[in-house]
């Protein structure tokens, strides 16, 4: 794809500030690359920080930089073409997408698939071999039910979902349009309830309803659970990564982002454009306000301010942590004059 063409497409969805000059329609980019692996042919970026040295080592052709004249300097120094953009990750994610899109078959129903007769299809669904659609399921047009996929009773599928193989809905799940459900991820399945009994456990049932509205995505290994009564549910274009655990009854707003291995208990509320980064864990009924931040490992046992950041177990504001261990390593020192002190006090 010639480089021209690849500007006039990434201008239709980020501000291109300037291009390099004299670019020539005979440039030819063959594929995408991180700039620390990049080839002749290939078109990488460079966001900024530490990766700003790599303009004098890459071999790629082109570059998507920052508005950064030393950067654009150094580019056409070294005779390499480039663009300028406010939100470079964004233009090279845009550019990815030239080269690549995910595999999609085309609509039909395998022979194989076992689907009730109450079930409803919309139009150019695909239902792949080895699929189950249990009684009174609802798929939407253009939905992709990878195979092996297990879909429970009156469970519902939004237009344009795609679930792929080995992930399993259960009933009382409701997924919106424009999802994407991952290998392995489970939505709605039984909420960990149980009362405790003199003579052990009694289970209480989970009957409420498990719900993904629009765009959001759910990575491997996930799960979903749906609540004893009332609802699960994850907001608009949130996405969630492999390994995340959502307890019964939780309520997470929308354009959330959830790492890997965070886990969060039963009634935990979190407000819209929350992060929660890998292995964070969100204890019963906490509420984490809009914007909020929590850094990897962080341990939320209680409500977290909107825009706070949180650091640490038990999590703590990121500024204060960041004071508690710097004290925390000079304890040695800290211990070693206390001991002098009683020594001297004869205590």
């Amino acid at each position: 794809m010639q480089f021209q063409e690849i500007i006039h497409k990434l201008e239709s969805g980020v501000e291109a500030n300037s291009l390099a000059v004299g670019l020539g329609s005979s440039l030819e980019i063959t594929a995408v690359a991180a700039v620390d692996r990049a080839t002749p042919g290939s078109l990488s970026y460079i966001e900024g920080g530490k990766f700003a040295s790599m303009v004098q080592t890459t071999q790629a052709s082109a570059l998507i930089l920052p508005l950064d004249a030393t950067l654009q300097e150094q580019a056409t120094a070294r005779k390499i073409a480039w663009i300028s953009s406010p939100e470079p990750r964004l233009a090279f994610a845009l550019a990815i997408a030239l080269f690549y899109q995910p595999y999609q078959p085309r609509p039909q129903i395998h022979p194989t698939a076992v689907i009730d007769p109450s079930v409803s299809l919309g139009k150019e669904v695909y239902v792949g071999a080895y699929s189950v659609l249990q009684a009174g399921v609802k798929l939407g047009d253009g939905v992709c039910v990878h195979p092996h996929v297990v879909v429970y009773p009156d469970a519902q599928i939004g237009d344009r979902t795609v679930l792929h193989s080995h992930c399993t809905i259960h009933e009382r799940s409701q997924i919106g349009a424009d999802c994407v459900i991952h290998s392995g991820a489970v939505i709605g399945a039984e909420g960990f309830g149980f009362v405790p009994v003199p003579t052990g456990w009694v289970k209480m049932q989970q009957s409420g309803y498990t719900v993904l509205e629009d765009g959001v995505e759910v990575g491997c290994n996930t799960a979903i659970d749906r609540p004893a009564v009332g609802e699960t549910r994850i907001g608009k274009n949130t996405k969630l990564d492999n390994l995340v655990q959502i307890g019964h009854g939780c309520h997470v707003g929308a354009n959330c982002a959830i790492a890997s291995q965070a886990g969060l208990a039963g009634g935990v509320r979190v407000g819209n454009r929350v992060i929660l980064a890998g292995q964070v864990g969100v204890a019963n009924q906490a509420v984490i306000g809009d914007g909020a931040i929590a850094t990897a490992k962080a341990g939320i046992h209680s409500d977290v301010e909107p825009g706070a950041i949180v650091t640490g177990i038990p999590a703590l504001p990121h500024k204060l942590f960041l004071k508690v261990a710097a004290i925390q390593r000079k304890l040695p020192e800290i211990y070693q004059s206390f001991k002098q002190i009683q020594k001297q006090l004869k205590m």
